[in-house]
């Protein structure tokens, strides 16, 4: 078996297990304070990646080393923010609605670079972004007499997603994937450490599997998707992250009762055809920069 083809493997794993891990977040999330399930799953992810440090070279002083101290205390807080948003999501706004709109993240972070990292995109980009918004509006159906203001949520957890993505980018240049991962999580983990307590509810035991479910889908998503990134250019990688929607899509009508409306669908495929293009066309640009 060559390298590229265990790449796919492992963004598959990763992509399925991340479908997984929507279940098990929406099925705690409509029983138990939001910011507690995050919390809980953000412990897993902080000793995850504290291992990985620890097993990196260097080791975890090596590890924690960085350029961009500030903003890599902000990237975890807003990745922590975003996961409580969408767990709220995924409890009030639905899995696979909450989903078809998450997917408009990679075109609000190509429309965020331009006035926070001060990237140029074109028009064939700018038009693909447009689309997409278009396709999120399809999705959200705001002039409908069923819009749902819980629809504005996923929405949220998108657009932190999206600086949280900005944010990674700025700081990759001089810190890397391991300090980046590691800040990521710890930070996020003490940040919620602090709020969590305060939603503090007693878990019922028939619920215990499911939050060791979603504390090791945390980890071994996370796990098989950095083993997918060593494997495969992003390139190769971001269009296999679409199936997600698709999974996750399953998981929501099978085992949560939730309706695909025809709105969803037709925007959800206007949204992930939007940010194909946009993935494709950026690495084209980067391919031709590097020849030049």
């Amino acid at each position: 078996m060559n390298s590229k083809t265990r790449g796919y493997i492992f963004a598959l794993l990763a992509i399925t297990i991340f479908a997984a891990q929507d279940g098990f977040t929406k099925f705690l999330g409509v029983r138990y304070p939001p910011i507690l399930v995050t919390m809980f799953r953000f412990w897993a992810f902080a000793a995850f990646v504290t291992l990985l440090a620890v097993a990196s070279p260097g080791g975890i002083r090596r590890a924690a080393r960085t350029q961009h101290p500030l903003l890599q205390v902000l990237r975890g807080l807003l990745l922590v923010s975003e996961i409580v948003v969408v767990v709220f999501a995924f409890a009030h706004a639905g899995l696979a609605m909450s989903q078809s709109i998450f997917q408009a993240t990679p075109l609000l972070v190509t429309l965020l670079s331009v006035p926070l990292l001060g990237e140029h995109v074109g028009w064939r980009r700018a038009t693909a972004v447009l689309v997409g918004l278009f396709g999120v509006l399809v999705i959200i159906n705001p002039i409908g007499v069923q819009f749902d203001v819980y629809l504005v949520l996923p929405l949220a957890a998108a657009l932190l997603f999206a600086l949280y993505s900005i944010a990674t980018r700025a700081v990759s240049h001089k810190d890397s994937a391991i300090t980046s991962t590691f800040y990521a999580g710890v930070m996020g983990a003490i940040a919620i450490s602090l709020l969590g307590p305060f939603y503090w509810t007693t878990f019922h035991v028939a619920d215990l599997p499911a939050l060791a479910a979603l504390c090791v889908c945390g980890t071994l998503s996370h796990y098989c998707l950095i083993r997918a990134y060593g494997l495969l250019k992003a390139v190769e990688v971001q269009p296999i992250t679409y199936l997600q929607l698709v999974f996750s899509a399953v998981i929501a009508v099978v085992f949560f009762g939730e309706h695909l409306s025809m709105n969803m669908i037709v925007g959800a495929v206007i949204v992930v055809g939007a940010g194909l293009f946009t993935v494709l066309r950026e690495h084209r640009l980067a391919a031709r920069r590097s020849a030049a």
